[in-house]
């Protein structure tokens, strides 16, 4: 992996400093911090910039600060490991620390876009390969030998000539007096000589977590500290005209109660009601009596039904925009053998992460301590800044870890709420969304609509593809980036003549990213889309997709930034994964079938089969799911990367199988997990089967990557079980149904 560093000279980067009571720490530093504003569709910065510290202290324990919020895709342990193994440290010696935001030292430091390997796997590389060279430079500095004549292992500096030996701590005091190296030319491992990375590491936080040990947000406590709720209008920004604040303040317990105006930003402090208790228990309590009157806005009449209704006479007119045109598609139709026409959705879908909503806000002396489980801890930090009037540089950010993201916690509306209340009241403040505060007004994934038409010719070949995709935003473009679909996605480049216009409905829902955002519901249609194709061919749909893919045509300059999907990698994968699950080669019990699906997300290629059977009654049972995934050349923990992708197929099934959100009269209709259910542990497949292709890419992130095709390939499943195609989602909209 080659790395440009530039603007920087050595000191800049490393600064080591002697720590009081002994030891050292290794900092490496960036003078340029890079914004960690977006959390997907940008891309990792040109230099690399250090950003992570390493304390060693006599006693022989290394610490390794974690910079990167840790929402439970295990970057809290990876990243360290990376470290560990460049500073050839024992993995038993290493303790982890979760660092506060820190702008001044941090680059990047967010969660989200599958990002944090990709942006940081050589950078941690190098940053324990630094440290290591200053402690050998120590050893020799003390034994009057060469540098070259010293080896380490597992913390300790070997002399072999004279058998002396001296202990990272031993050394720790020495190290700080040595020149840092210049960490573009420091010399790194070969892979094959890894001993931690590449291994099967339990994450640092699973001992706390399983015995309750308090690191979540929701968790932290102060003295003196009061509880909060926020009510706010169920049409997403509607104002505050009056409430019953009096009656509110003479509740048990109550110790505030008043509004919030609140602005017009649906992602920003939205206008409601503010109430502060002794407990949350007696905030909540009083929250039911709380009586308000709304001015609901322009939206209030918005409906899930009225929005489908739009798209259907939208896709009958041209797009508003085309997007992307390659060759002449009308002409190839006109002359296909045969055509297929199909008409594709998938709704609003909520995050629904385990942990609600929390934040805890302390304002005193000029100063605002925040306590949040936040993917953007900079994005939130700036949002109340701008908002409440405080200088950013008064505000100090806690992260803690969350109890689920997936998306939902790159918005920071939540902190910038508890600061306002906390400001207000001028106590230490923690605010708790209730779980219909969290399923009500999430950032949704957008809902999308898709109208197309494929072309085949006599030999069963895509000849032509067209697609009308209406999704929602104005002036002729989305509102949101998970609404939008690229100009390159596939299967652009890979039909020589094909089609993407777009049309836009206007809106007032707050959407956002979600995990895997736009592929996770493109990869539903696509994937589902060529199956149909390929069943209308009379074609294997594993072999038609080896047909498609051999198609690639590329266009200059389209490679850049790896956002075209490289057809041989994925042909790759899908080899792996159709052979691993022995796809054609099985005879299968009536009303049983498997599906297969592939697709390029976030720099990750996955391909998926899945095998399901659905009973006479319309109960459906996956049996069992077969994963295939080339994340580049190396897997940083397997242990990690196992639970991400497994992970990622169960969150698709629960998505597949019955989670919708729908809108009606401007509000969201779903409340709590009886409307919008989870997978639970009977519903999830007996097994997950997972394999990956080491390749000589540079490693990327897969937190996400792993999500979308198991969409399409559960209902790809189903129509092979049943013959029934499944062309909208939930599944539980078409007299499907699952124990």
């Amino acid at each position: 992996m080659a790395t440009t560093i530039s603007g920087l000279d050595r000191r800049e980067f490393l600064r080591v400093t002697t720590l009081a009571g002994g030891g050292v720490l290794f900092g490496a530093y960036s003078a340029s911090p890079v914004s960690a504003g977006v959390l997907e569709g940008s891309e990792p910065a040109a230099d690399f910039a250090l950003n992570v510290f390493i304390r060693i202290t006599p006693d022989d324990l290394v610490t390794i600060i974690s910079k990167n919020p840790e929402i439970g895709q295990g970057i809290k342990t990876s990243l360290p490991m990376i470290v560990a193994e460049e500073l050839d440290v024992a993995w038993r010696n290493v303790r982890v620390e979760q660092a506060p935001l820190d702008t001044e030292r941090f680059t990047a430091q967010s969660a989200g876009g599958s990002y944090a390997t990709p942006r940081n796997y050589d950078a941690m590389r190098r940053t324990g390969a630094a440290a290591r060279h200053m402690l050998v430079a120590a050893a020799a500095a003390m034994w009057g030998v060469p540098a070259s004549a010293l080896t380490t292992v597992s913390g300790v500096v070997l002399h072999g000539a004279s058998g002396r030996r001296a202990t990272y701590g031993e050394l720790a005091d020495r190290a700080a007096a040595m020149t840092p190296p210049d960490l573009a030319n420091v010399p790194l491992k070969d892979p094959k000589d890894f001993k931690i990375v590449g291994t099967r590491v339990s994450g640092v936080d699973n001992l706390g977590i399983v015995t309750g040990k308090p690191m979540f947000g929701i968790d932290v406590t102060l003295p003196g500290m009061k509880y909060a709720v926020f009510g706010k209008c169920p049409v997403f920004g509607g104002k505050v005209l009056s409430a019953n604040l009096d009656e509110l303040v003479a509740e048990p317990g109550v110790q505030h109660a008043f509004i919030v105006p609140g602005g017009d930003n649906l992602a920003g402090l939205l206008g409601g009601v503010a109430i502060v208790a002794d407990s949350w228990w007696q905030a909540n309590k009083a929250r039911r009596k709380l009586r308000v009157e709304w001015a609901e806005g322009a939206h209030a009449n918005d409906s899930s039904v009225g929005f489908a209704a739009r798209a259907a006479r939208l896709s009958k007119s041209e797009p508003e925009v085309a997007s992307t045109q390659d060759g002449d598609p009308d002409a190839a139709l006109a002359g296909a053998a045969k055509i297929v026409e199909a008409e594709y959705s998938y709704p609003f879908i909520a995050h629904a992460s385990l942990e609600p909503q929390n934040c805890t806000a302390h304002f005193h002396d000029g100063q605002l301590d925040i306590w949040a489980p936040t993917q953007s801890p900079e994005r939130g930090r700036d949002m109340i800044a701008s908002t409440l009037g405080i200088d950013a540089d008064a505000i100090t950010v806690r992260i803690t870890r969350s109890g689920g993201a997936f998306g939902r916690r790159g918005n920071t509306d939540y902190m910038v709420e508890a600061a306002a209340i906390a400001k207000e009241v001028g106590a230490p403040v923690k605010l708790v969304w209730s779980r219909e505060d969290d399923m009500q007004h999430d950032f949704y994934r957008p809902a999308g609509f898709h109208y197309l038409k494929g072309g085949l010719d006599g030999d069963g070949k895509v000849v032509a593809w067209k697609n009308h995709f209406v999704t929602f935003g104005t002036g002729g473009r989305p509102d949101h980036g998970a609404a939008s679909m690229r100009a390159t996605e596939f299967p652009a480049r890979f039909v020589s003549n094909y089609e993407l216009g777009t049309s836009f409905i206007p809106y007032n829902i707050p959407t956002g990213y979600l995990r895997a955002p736009r592929s996770n519901g493109l990869a539903f249609v696509m994937q589902s889309f060529i199956d149909e194709l390929a069943h209308s061919a009379g074609i294997d749909p594993l072999e038609l997709r080896y047909d498609i893919l051999s198609a690639y045509k590329a266009a200059e300059g389209s490679e850049g930034r790896g956002r075209i999907l490289d057809p041989a990698r994925m042909r790759d994968v899908l080899q792996l994964v159709a052979n691993r699950s022995a796809w054609g080669k099985v005879e299968l019990p009536r009303g049983t079938g498997r599906g297969i699906a592939f697709h390029f997300s976030h720099r990750g290629y996955f391909a998926e089969v899945v095998e399901a059977s659905v009973s006479n009654s319309g109960v459906v049972s996956v049996n069992k799911v077969w994963v295939a995934g080339d994340v580049g050349s190396q897997i940083v923990n397997l242990s990690g990367a196992e639970n991400q992708v497994q992970g990622a197929v169960l969150d698709g099934i629960a998505q597949t199988l019955g989670q919708e959100v729908t809108i009606d009269r401007g509000r969201v209709v779903q409340s709590n997990f009886h409307d919008f259910p989870l997978l639970r542990l009977k519903q999830a497949p007996p097994e997950i089967e997972v394999h990956f292709l080491k390749t000589g890419a540079a490693p990327t992130g897969l937190g996400e990557p792993a999500l979308p095709p198991v969409v399409p390939a559960l209902c790809n499943a189903i129509f092979a079980a049943t013959g029934k195609r499944i062309r909208t989602l939930p599944l539980s909209n078409h007299d499907l149904r699952w124990t």
